[in-house]
């Protein structure tokens, strides 16, 4: 993700008929946003009195949400390029069988990075949702809807990256390796919406109180 861009520019590529920007680099986009509304409540935080006892907490909570929207932000850019290496991969020469061999081991390495980097940004909402917790339980109140929607975009981010795993796993030739990889893919996304709803819920009787 080219960050030095303007919206406008990202979402008129986006919207246009190349296929990167993509799904991919949306689902870690969101990564950037989730983590992004965390820094905004962290830093809505600091400084008031209110919440004095917490202060130091929250500011390495920040500490930590600002390295995840540098990490997000890469894996946005690495998601660009994984798709562009597998298009490459295709456009391999194949008039010899030893061309051949390169050609369709080359394409199922860079599929098999294709799948490999939504599952880094699967891994990275995990580790993400308890620091969003954190925030939630001990940030500024009055930002709890703010909160919420960082915990929504999270999961959106991880269902959205689960979708580029499953693609690229169905393409790999070695479908033993291809299950492994889908499986944990699976099994975090399941964990991550369970604990988001649990956020929200808690986030809803709070606001509700």
């Amino acid at each position: 993700m080219d960050i030095t861009k303007t919206l406008k520019e990202y979402l008129d590529e986006l919207s246009s008929n190349s296929p990167t920007p993509g799904g991919g680099n949306v689902a870690a986009l969101c990564g950037v946003l989730s983590a992004s509304l965390g820094t905004m409540v962290c830093n809505l935080t600091i400084g008031k009195k209110k919440y004095t006892d917490v202060e130091q907490e929250i500011s390495d909570v920040k500490t930590k949400l600002e390295q995840y929207k540098d990490t997000f932000v890469n894996l946005a850019a690495k998601d660009n390029e994984a798709f562009d290496n597998v298009m490459d991969a295709f456009k391999l020469p194949k008039d010899t069988d030893e061309q051949k061999s390169i050609r369709i081991r080359q394409i199922d390495d860079a599929t098999f990075m294709a799948a490999e980097v939504p599952n880094e940004v699967i891994k990275n909402c995990k580790e993400l949702l308890p620091i969003i917790r954190i925030v939630a339980e001990k940030g500024n109140q009055n930002s709890l809807s703010d909160i919420g929607v960082s915990a929504l975009l999270l999961s959106s981010a991880a269902q959205a990256a689960y979708l580029n795993v499953l693609i690229n796993c169905t393409a790999l030739k070695n479908q033993t390796i291809a299950g492994e990889l889908l499986k944990s893919a699976e099994i975090r996304t399941e964990d991550i919406k369970n604990e988001s709803n649990d956020i929200l819920e808690y986030i809803k009787r709070r606001l509700q109180s």
